[in-house]
């Protein structure tokens, strides 16, 4: 049997200027998103990872340094139940975590190294989008209070034009009846190992999901650097749908032309190297 290798060791300045930088890198984020809940402003694009994931801002924030790390001269009582005492300070109980969350763990990483594996499809041009508000009227589109680029009929056309090969389940769900049908697949929850894809968007901004779902066996700043590849996603994800938001500082990358095609197929390949890396980080994190 293989001993245990001993935690690593932060003193307490290390640790303390850890946990500070990453609360001001997250406090970025959040501070323009708490003022607008505070206002009763919405915005599209910037408060999606808020509002669509579970992870609330202050979860966020919380800062955890992963498994295997002794944090020297640190209160179990500050860091909650997943922590235990040391003769120097505290350290994650992770055995007490996997034994919590074992089955939850499993699942995750199991799409992740199915995903990994996959090859990537850079195809779809974000098509998702347009499928959710395709053939609704102006009181049924989602973000109603931002105009879309197109009339209806022609936002029409371009999906029945262009097709949609959408391979995320959560995603999918969101599409209107009438273009469900259209899609060359039908992901569902139990079919989500099997489809989800690394070229795919969604798939590489729910890193973030799978990132916060794994805290605390992974350290904060790997779910902040998650959260912030899926802020860019969610930017180009909206600047290439339907939506005129241009007023917002987005201006929109045309995917109904070749040229906005190109330029989207172009960032997607980018975001699909970047999210290899965390995806692999995520991995390293825990073991099977």
């Amino acid at each position: 049997m293989t001993a245990a290798l001993a935690p690593a060791v932060l003193d307490v300045a290390a640790w303390q200027a850890r946990r500070r930088a990453h609360e001001e890198r997250v406090d970025a984020w959040l501070t323009p998103h708490l003022a607008r809940r505070r206002r009763g402003e919405r915005h599209p694009v910037a408060d999606f990872l808020f509002t669509y994931y579970s992870h609330r801002p202050a979860q966020l924030r919380r800062w955890h340094p992963g498994a295997g790390v002794e944090l020297r001269g640190a209160d179990p009582a500050g860091f909650g139940r997943d922590y235990r005492a040391t003769t120097a300070g505290v350290t994650l109980d992770t055995e007490a975590v996997r034994a919590r969350r074992g089955d939850s763990i499993g699942w995750i990483r199991s799409l992740l190294v199915a995903t990994a594996g996959r090859t990537p499809h850079f195809g779809c041009f974000g098509m998702h989008e347009w499928a959710m508000v395709y053939r609704q009227t102006r009181e049924e589109v989602r973000h109603n209070a931002w105009p879309l680029r197109l009339d209806p009929e022609r936002t029409a056309a371009v999906v029945e034009e262009r097709g949609v090969r959408c391979s995320h389940f959560d995603a999918f769900r969101f599409f209107t009846p009438p273009a469900r049908p259209l899609n060359v697949l039908s992901p569902t929850r139990e079919t989500q190992h099997a489809h989800e894809q690394p070229g795919c968007l969604h798939a590489n901004m729910d890193l973030y999901k799978w990132a916060y779902k794994l805290s605390p066996l992974l350290p904060s700043e790997l779910v902040a650097d998650c959260f912030a590849l899926a802020r860019e996603i969610r930017t180009l994800d909206m600047r290439a749908s339907p939506y005129d938001l241009a007023a917002l500082g987005h201006p929109p990358v045309r995917v109904e032309t070749p040229e906005g095609r190109a330029e989207y197929a172009a960032a997607q390949r980018g975001f699909a190297d970047r999210a290899a890396v965390l995806r692999d980080r995520l991995l390293a994190a825990v073991p099977a």
